[in-house]
């Protein structure tokens, strides 16, 4: 490793032969020290999905320049966890997942594996940051590139706070990009759009499929709307503590009354 260089692990849930995750190894590995560990094969909508009941394989994936690059067979989790524990010698500066095709923005970091990436390391206290491109058919994987280092070397010197990961979202190829922006995340996010199908041995399967389902209430300054005006969006989401505190403290006495024993 060069003196003085930070380190970085590179993952994602498209999986390691993605267009996406090889734009972002091209974006950093020049200032960076990287490692890429990813599944091996596409695993998009994992979430914090991890594999519990059967062994995971590790492989060692052949890259550019002789890149430190491995396989695992299992979730993009997974491969955070495997790379953390298992393969890297020290902790790494920084993670950062992606680039994924389709966007994250909204309440799609609930489903997201990428995102998913970015939620481990974020509950290790390493500064992690999950990439994605909005337009699902024609990724803007390209104009990503060039801004992605920028963002990376901010958050590095701006490290977010325990738990908290950057969601950082590009507009599609068809928007001119207009600036930054550091925002909150939308409310609106992908629904189910079954598609019932007729198997030759007599019973029905479904894709389940999916649509972009914008909310009736979303904030005009959100990351689903901003992006579609031009915006790069970064929105920091917290995931160290989930407790809902005014409901808590609202229903705290009511319900320990009525359960008393």
């Amino acid at each position: 490793m060069e003196k003085n260089k930070k380190t970085i692990l590179i993952s994602n849930d498209d999986g390691i032969s993605a267009p996406g995750i090889k734009h972002l190894w091209n974006a950093l590995h020049e200032e960076y020290e990287v490692t890429i560990v990813a599944p091996h094969s596409e695993k998009s909508g994992s979430g914090l999905a991890t594999t519990l009941f059967k062994p995971l394989h590790i492989f060692e994936e052949k890259w550019e320049k002789n890149a430190k690059a491995y396989r695992i067979t299992g979730t993009p989790t997974d491969s955070v966890k495997i790379a953390l524990s298992s393969i890297l010698k020290t902790k790494p500066d920084v993670v950062v997942s992606g680039i994924n095709r389709g966007s994250n923005a909204g309440r799609g970091v609930l489903y997201s594996g990428t995102v998913g990436c970015a939620i481990e390391a974020a509950l290790r206290d390493i500064t992690s940051i999950a990439f994605s491109c909005d337009d699902l058919n024609d990724p803007n994987y390209l104009e990503a590139e060039k801004y992605i280092p920028k963002i990376v070397d901010f958050f590095l010197k701006n490290k977010p706070p325990f738990g908290t990961l950057i969601n950082v979202t590009f507009p599609s190829k068809s928007i001119t990009i207009k600036g930054f922006k550091l925002t909150s995340q939308g409310k609106s996010r992908w629904i189910e759009s079954p598609d019932k199908r007729n198997h030759p041995e007599g019973h029905n399967y479904f894709w389940l499929g999916g649509v972009w389902h914008i909310h009736e209430q979303e904030d005009e300054n959100s990351d689903t709307v901003l992006i579609n005006q031009g915006y790069i969006t970064a929105s920091p989401i917290n995931v160290a503590d989930l407790t809902d505190k005014n409901y808590l403290i609202e229903k705290k006495q009511e319900f320990e009354n009525i359960f008393k024993i």
